[in-house]
């Protein structure tokens, strides 16, 4: 195979995942986030990279959205909302993370492979995407990607869907949220 015929395998793959999404679920993550105080993302490596273009865009769109670990990142507060994207939902720091927020009494989503995890059952909202773990044993979808490629890219497909539906209920449009992109690039 070319490096052509491995995109267009990915496609397919995430075509796959994707049709694999529970609706209701993605309308649950983003009813709660409309109706939220502030909204805080977190995940460990990749997965903390779809979580950072999710917290843009949610920016983007008018909501008070915040990276965890970043300088600027307020404390967390009853009726806020942390959102993790977690494959294994194992994560120790990520556990860490949640069981704090829930103490303070903010609201926990998570989106992940395995809902039957520590995090999972630490959160008040889940999400599971199909996708395999970073060792590809036991995953819901064989995949021809290394480790979770997979799961991060359906997280970041996912993660733009709820940014939409958020749009659509809110009014929002590009238009809109190009006001708010960073012009000091």
């Amino acid at each position: 195979m070319d490096t052509l015929d491995y995109a267009r395998e990915i496609v397919k793959e995430l075509q796959g995942s994707v049709s694999g999404l529970d609706a209701a679920e993605g309308e649950a993550m983003a009813e709660l986030l409309l109706r939220s105080g502030q909204i805080f993302v977190a995940g460990a490596g990749r997965s903390g990279l779809m979580g950072r273009a999710f917290a843009m865009r949610l920016m983007q769109a008018g909501q008070a959205a915040f990276v965890v670990g970043e300088t600027v990142t307020p404390g967390i507060g009853p009726g806020d909302v942390l959102v993790l994207g977690s494959g294994s939902g194992e994560t120790k720091g990520l556990v860490s993370m949640a069981e704090k927020a829930k103490a303070i009494g903010a609201a926990v989503v998570l989106v992940t492979i395995s809902p039957d995890s520590s995090l999972g059952r630490l959160a008040d909202y889940t999400i599971k995407l199909p996708g395999s773990p970073k060792d590809q044993t036991g995953g819901s979808y064989a995949t021809i990607q290394p480790m979770a490629s997979l799961f991060e890219q359906t997280l970041l497909v996912f993660y733009d869907a709820v940014i939409l539906r958020m749009m659509e209920q809110t009014g929002q449009t590009t238009g809109k949220m190009f006001g708010k992109h960073a012009n000091l690039e």
